[in-house]
């Protein structure tokens, strides 16, 4: 009889993810070496007249954000994008979570508390020379209080959920990525929550994962994950081999195999919605008129007072109720 310490068993949903995300090498694709070089000039190509236009001194800066944006209700997405934030513990309640995940991955003791976690980013956001470190250290004992329940109840949706997270799977947490086109004229940004696997030279192996709370929008979280995998494309010359979307409360995770098709159709994407942002922006010509979409997010959306668009639609979907 060996000694080693048993296996740890898995609920249903923790084999859930396992199952849907483990693959043998056998079944793992590779990619021309030649990818990254021909989906980079595709990129370039097609942004050069708007990185002519881009004084290379102050980049035009794109992620998933600016491009959920200019996709969605373009009114709405500039009115915020004017605001000052500001944070609130709903807001900040991602970003600690977040952290107490990184800290629970390297964490030495087995099996930390997601209370002790919590505490433990707490403390070290507090530290941060950040805006949100800023806010943690002014907030009062009510609203610290309220975001570390938040928090919490966060944490531990993941480390019930999620199958236990192996070293030789090399979890990652946090990771960021920039993709520079056009001399740096115009720069691609990423962060992802939690990376998993790496690849072996040409043959795909990494996994991104997003870590979402709140309702499922699979098609927009998909489409910025797709937006990831071609970051990683761009950045390692190999793609991810997988992508997934983890949603917190449900415990249901969203996976999509990446393929050439899937990459081409993220590059056409991120080509047209920097464009658009660009135009909205007034790095083309004069700033292009802000176009309204309305949708579910119009019941929480500040300019719906004042939006017929928005209050036709709202009239609509209640009438249908």
């Amino acid at each position: 009889m060996s000694d080693a310490p048993a296996a740890p068993q898995l609920n249903a949903a923790q084999q859930d993810v396992l199952d849907r995300l483990r693959r043998p090498a056998s079944e793992r694709p590779t990619f021309d070496a030649d990818l990254p070089d021909r989906l980079r000039a595709e990129l370039e190509s097609r942004l050069a007249k708007l990185a002519a236009a881009i004084d290379p001194v102050s980049p035009l800066f794109v992620g998933k954000r600016q491009l959920a944006g200019v996709f969605g209700c373009e009114a709405s997405f500039l009115h915020d994008e004017e605001q000052l934030f500001a944070w609130t513990p709903p807001m900040a309640t991602g970003a600690v979570a977040h952290k107490a995940i990184e800290l629970g991955i390297n964490w030495r003791s087995p099996d930390p508390a997601p209370a002790d976690l919590v505490d433990a980013a707490l403390d070290s956001l507090t530290r941060g020379d950040t805006g949100l470190g800023d806010w943690l250290h002014r907030c009062g004992d009510v609203e610290r209080a309220d975001l570390r329940s938040l928090a919490v109840s966060r944490v531990s949706d993941f480390w019930e959920g999620w199958p236990p997270l192996l070293p030789q799977w090399r979890p990652t947490t946090e990771s960021r990525c920039r993709v520079e086109l056009c001399d740096g004229r115009i720069q691609l940004n990423g962060k992802y929550d939690l990376t998993l696997g790496t690849p072996d030279g040409g043959r795909a192996g990494k996994v991104i994962v997003d870590l979402k709370t709140g309702r499922r929008h699979s098609h927009t979280h998909r489409e910025d994950l797709r937006f990831y995998a071609l970051l990683e494309t761009l950045k390692l010359g190999t793609p991810p081999r997988t992508v997934a979307t983890y949603y917190l409360e449900s415990a249901h995770i969203d996976i999509e195999e990446v393929d050439e098709n899937l990459l081409e159709v993220a590059l056409r994407r991120t080509v047209d919605g920097t464009l658009r942002y660009a135009e909205l922006h007034g790095h083309l010509g004069p700033p292009a008129e802000a176009l309204k979409r309305p949708g579910p997010p119009c019941r929480w959306c500040p300019l719906r007072d004042d939006c017929a668009e928005g209050q036709d639609y709202l009239a609509e979907a209640d009438d249908d109720r």
